[in-house]
């Protein structure tokens, strides 16, 4: 009897393809797979560019091994091997990638947001809980070595058995059950006060309290209103600017008096236009800044917001210029 599921209708269509070596087929159904592909590797590296490479590496792997997938296991859990052993090799040729120092946190240099037009459109895949994809999230998944990171990630994110995992990464039972319990337990040290249970769907939507503060937020700059931009930090303000490491500030009194010192908000830098957005299932603003003499106001930074009670918690600012990035548009 055959599966008339979805999914086994992919993996009928698949080993015919393969077995025909038609590309036109394989593209087509591999294709369905792309976007949770890329939130998969995404999660592993913290880098959307590196994310995009390794899910075309994925699709690349696939086709060269084509013959070998013979319907054992479904078409998704086959993919899924293929991108996460893509994704630690790239990793093992990454010295300076992994795994993040302790006590390392938004400064990670290579990290990058991840656009939320690109994630899975169906909003019950767990691929997508927005507590997964947030990017103290992303951040911490970084301080787990490889290994350890892909155990997590397959067992707790997407919800596989210990078995299957194991399969996947070539490792028994007993390794995968032991990287997944001191993986959790790092977890627990880089998420404090958060919640570490993925089992249960999270919400996607961004709450009253966070609409609010972004459009308060964007106000502010762009009406050059430092003191209503104090007033949205919470004092303990966890803030980077991206990709420049090492610029961490713990106390919003001390951020906004670096920006102001670096000249923010003054001649030059105190003509602002700002765009509402999200990233990684996060409130964020695109801000545009237009020059002296220039006509056109130019993406300069997104700026994506983790907000507790209406204040403003941790900020990352990525550096956007020159950058047509998450879709937005390079000009106003």
């Amino acid at each position: 009897m055959t599966d008339a599921s979805p999914a086994g209708a992919d993996k009928a269509a698949f080993i015919a393809a393969a077995r025909s070596s038609d590309t036109a087929q394989f593209a087509l159904i591999t294709e369905r797979y792309r976007r949770e592909l890329q939130v998969h590797c995404y999660r592993m590296l913290a880098n959307y560019e590196d994310a995009l490479d390794m899910t075309q590496e994925t699709f690349l792997r696939a086709w060269n091994k084509r013959e070998s997938f013979k319907g054992n296991a479904a078409l998704r859990t086959w993919l899924y091997r293929i991108a996460t052993n893509a994704c630690l090799d790239f990793l093992d040729k990454r010295n300076d990638r992994t795994p993040v120092p302790a006590g390392a946190g938004l400064e990670l240099h290579y990290l990058q947001p991840y656009p939320d037009r690109m994630l899975p459109e169906d909003p019950q895949e767990s691929v997508v809980a927005r507590e997964t994809i947030e990017l103290a999230f992303i951040i911490a998944v970084q301080h787990l070595p490889p290994r350890q990171r892909a155990v997590f990630i397959l067992r707790d994110v997407i919800g596989w058995p210990a078995s299957k995992a194991a399969d996947a990464l070539e490792l028994t039972v007993a390794s995968v059950t032991s990287a997944l319990q001191r993986a959790r337990v790092t977890m627990r040290e880089q998420l404090p006060g958060r919640r570490l249970d993925w089992r249960s769907p999270a919400t996607h939507e961004l709450s009253n309290d966070e609409r609010g503060v972004v459009k308060s937020y964007i106000d502010a700059h762009q009406r050059n209103d430092v003191d209503g931009l104090m007033a949205l930090l919470r004092e303990d303000l966890r803030f980077a600017m991206l990709p420049d490491p090492g610029t961490v500030i713990v106390t919003a009194k001390d951020a906004v008096d670096g920006w102001v010192s670096g000249g923010l908000f003054q001649r030059g830098k105190d003509d602002w236009r700002c765009i509402a957005t999200t990233v990684n299932r996060m409130p964020a603003a695109a801000l545009y800044l237009r020059a002296p003499d220039d006509p056109e106001y130019r993406l300069f930074t997104i700026a994506v917001l983790h907000i507790v009670d209406a204040k403003i918690t941790e900020l990352t600012g990525f550096d956007a210029t020159d950058k047509p990035w998450l879709g937005l548009p390079a000009t106003l």
